[in-house]
């Protein structure tokens, strides 16, 4: 499990322990079990414990080196949102067929068609790509995939720059892509192949071991199925807004005075704020990612610490989306590993 972790790793995909032979995460401290105990306050992830799931994920070889050493090893998960993955999760469940509204939602499927032969997620999924003339992902070779134990598929793809997909449980719908097709992605995790449970191996298929860029028709999919975080807006610019005074304050402490860097933060900052004057429509998630990777940079450059970084970052998302802590951490921490590998020296080194 200590090698599926570190080629994750070097792959640039954030991981996080899994319970020992099982497919969820490894859990960590009692409190977690308490009503109302949120990862922002846990001591666990501040003390460089896992806890709380992909919320604890990293790329750090001496944490992963620490955490992959307990015995029994626990299995590994990676954090789809901070690896900038969109994953297609296939079950094959034997399960009788819903309505026919809940097989492809939102497109109809009249009486007079004969359904049967439907029996799992391989077929809604192949008729869906058969009805829009694409290859069915299942067979796409040119991208990882995966087979679970329970004989269902994971496909892997790469999300896109400038996109944020959110996990079928978490979208706008709160549908999947088809009957027996999830998605994971932004919010969630996926179990990293190599990884094994107790009910067997997730083992990759043929030779890709590469995340192949997302298909267009798959990407028009699932904006249609409210899959796509916050699409591209239609209706009036929203006015800019003043960066909040937690946000400013946090900024002031990592370093305080007037000068480029904390200008620089600012300027992006204030763009995630502006948010706030719509719910929707306004390139949330995009903006949060870039005043995430500007602080990065930041950070490398020694302008600010990588605490205080986050904390402007959680205090700004917090005024423009207030409870959506699960939803901005992983931009967050996605932006600032990427930012800290190119130090940012506003106006020139020192």
């Amino acid at each position: 499990m200590l090698t599926v972790a570190q080629w994750c790793a070097a792959a640039g995909w954030p991981v996080h322990p899994l319970a020992p032979g099982r497919k969820t995460p490894a859990g960590n401290c009692r409190a977690c079990t308490e009503k109302g105990h949120s990862h922002l306050a846990c001591p666990c992830l501040r003390d460089g414990r896992w806890c709380h799931g992909f919320h604890a994920a990293t790329t750090d070889p001496d944490r992963i080196r620490k955490w992959w050493s307990a015995r029994p090893a626990p299995g590994v998960g990676v954090a789809c949102g901070a690896a900038g993955l969109i994953v297609i999760d296939i079950d094959a469940h034997e399960h009788s067929l819903p309505g026919r509204d809940r097989l492809l939602p939102g497109i109809p499927i009249h009486d007079h068609v004969d359904l049967a032969g439907l029996r799992n997620g391989f077929h809604t999924l192949a008729v869906l790509a058969a009805l829009r003339g694409a290859p069915d992902p299942a067979e796409d070779e040119q991208t990882l995939r995966v087979r679970t134990p329970s004989g269902g598929l994971h496909v892997w793809y790469q999300a896109g720059a400038g996109r944020t997909w959110l996990c079928s449980s978490g979208s706008s719908t709160g549908r999947a892509l088809a009957w027996q097709v999830d998605v994971r992605s932004t919010g969630g995790y996926i179990v990293a192949p190599g990884t094994t449970t107790t009910d067997g191996t997730y083992t990759p298929l043929g030779t890709c071991r590469t995340p192949a860029p997302l298909p267009d028709w798959l990407a028009q999919e699932l904006t249609r199925t409210g899959h796509l975080d916050e699409p591209v807006p239609t209706t009036r610019a929203v006015p800019a807004r003043r960066t909040p005074s937690r946000a400013r304050q946090a900024v002031a402490a990592a370093g305080g005075g007037r000068d480029a860097a904390t200008r620089a933060l600012e300027t992006v900052l204030a763009e995630v704020a502006a948010c706030a004057a719509a719910t929707e429509g306004t390139g949330f998630a995009d903006k949060l990612n870039r005043a995430a990777y500007t602080a990065g940079g930041l950070v490398a450059a020694g302008h600010l610490t990588h605490t205080r970084a986050e904390e402007a970052l959680l205090a700004v998302a917090e005024h423009a989306r207030p409870g959506q802590h699960g939803r901005a951490l992983p931009i967050i921490r996605s932006g600032l590993n990427a930012g800290a590998r190119r130090p940012l020296f506003p106006g020139g080194r020192p």
